[in-house]
């Protein structure tokens, strides 16, 4: 057995649980008095001291002296000091960074474009440069970042760490991503898919807080889905749940770029979106369609329109088959709104169960285009912390 994990049932596996439960409920709640986290965790007062102890010796939390109620107290907050972490959300035609001390508190963020069918190498290389320059304006220095959460438009497979499809970005094939981007940033690294990232992101912060069981829409140059299921993101058993662009609307329809015939993203994707304007408006970018839209041109506001039909057709299908309370539309074809969830809502209600379809609410993204980074920054944090639990755990048992 490793040394460095308690074994399950014992003393110091019930420790390292109480640990976290503290660490969580800090993040979530902010500063606290050991008689607010007792009571908010369910933990006897008795235990919230001696994990304050040890967690307050490790470095992961600071101790500020308060009033409450009148009476002297001592407020427990989640250390920050120099910690840094970042959030990196790569997509078909760019990647996205942001420093942060916390999923509230982004202190910096830049974007730089990528060719369309980079690799892994070309991509990796620009996040770093991102970074580095981001913690340089910052002040800080890159010690200081002490975790990453990375996404990618493509799914993870959770047991390899790489890739789940070998025709969705073909330059990232047989790559370790959060073993690379680790040796490149000196800091760990987690990776999911930027829709999982998004849902965790609006979870945290945005419109899906307190919500057991919704969705995040991710629709971009591709489509994905973060499901929600008991107020987690679920992943499925390889990390790989979710692909809602690659569901097949139409057996005999065009091949997508996964391999599959009439995959949603073969209807609403920013490639299928820019064909079928090409007649009429000549070559256009997927920000040139949703300007354009925005400024009324009828031509691209009929192909988001039709976007969302279709969306709705297949999103109808996991209204059936999670019943989801909220549906969440983020990624940049939220830009467009109603335009987008007008015939989204009304394909749900054509093809969805009765019921289910009444019970669902679809809310635009509180982040707009950031969900996934600030998922990433939300993601970083948790490693961090986990991080910061296994160093107590070790020295305890020193």
């Amino acid at each position: 057995m490793n040394p460095s994990q308690a074994a399950p049932g014992s003393q110091a596996s019930l420790r390292e649980a109480n640990r976290l439960r503290v660490l969580e409920t800090l993040r979530e709640q902010g500063a606290m008095t050991q008689v607010e986290i007792a009571g908010s965790t369910g933990l006897s007062p008795a235990t919230v001291s001696n994990m304050v102890k040890e967690l307050d010796g490790a470095g992961a939390v600071e101790l500020a002296p308060s009033i409450r109620n009148g009476r002297r107290a001592v407020l427990v907050s989640l250390a920050t000091g120099n910690t840094l972490l970042a959030g990196i959300a790569f997509g078909d035609r760019d990647v996205r960074v942001a420093v942060a001390t916390g999923p509230r508190d982004v202190i910096g963020r830049q974007r730089m474009p990528l060719p369309s069918n980079h690799n892994a190498d070309e991509g990796m290389e620009r996040a770093a440069r991102l970074l580095y320059d981001l913690v340089e304006k910052s002040g800080k220095a890159m010690t200081d970042v002490k975790a990453v959460g990375v996404g990618i438009p493509a799914p993870v497979d959770s047991v390899s760490g790489q890739v789940g499809s070998e025709s969705i970005m073909p330059g990232w094939r047989g790559v370790d991503v959060a073993d690379e981007l680790a040796g490149r940033l000196g800091a760990p690294v987690l990776v999911d898919n930027t829709a999982n990232l998004g849902a965790l992101g609006e979870l945290r912060i945005g419109a899906l807080q307190g919500v057991q069981d919704g969705v995040f829409l991710k629709l971009s140059h591709g489509i994905g889905a973060g499901l929600v299921i008991g107020g987690e993101v679920f992943r499925g058993s390889a990390g790989t749940a979710g692909e809602i662009g690659h569901l097949t609307i139409d057996e005999h329809g065009q091949i997508c770029r996964c391999g599959n015939r009439g995959c949603l993203e073969t209807f609403i994707g920013a490639q299928a979106l820019g064909e079928a304007l090409a007649v009429s408006h000549g070559r256009l970018t997927l920000r040139d369609i949703i300007a354009r839209a925005q400024g009324g041109d009828v031509g691209c506001r009929r192909v988001l329109e039709d976007a969302g039909r279709h969306l709705g057709v297949a999103v109808a299908g996991l209204v059936n088959l999670l019943n989801p309370s909220v549906i969440v539309i983020g990624g940049q074809l939220a830009l467009v709104g109603d335009l987008i969830v007008d015939p989204l809502r009304a394909a749900i209600e054509r093809s969805a169960i009765p019921s289910a379809a009444a019970s669902v609410t679809i809310l635009s993204s509180e982040l707009a285009t950031e969900a996934d980074v600030v998922g990433g920054i939300v993601a970083a944090e948790a490693l961090h912390a986990a991080s910061d639990a296994l160093k107590v755990t070790i020295g305890s048992m020193s």
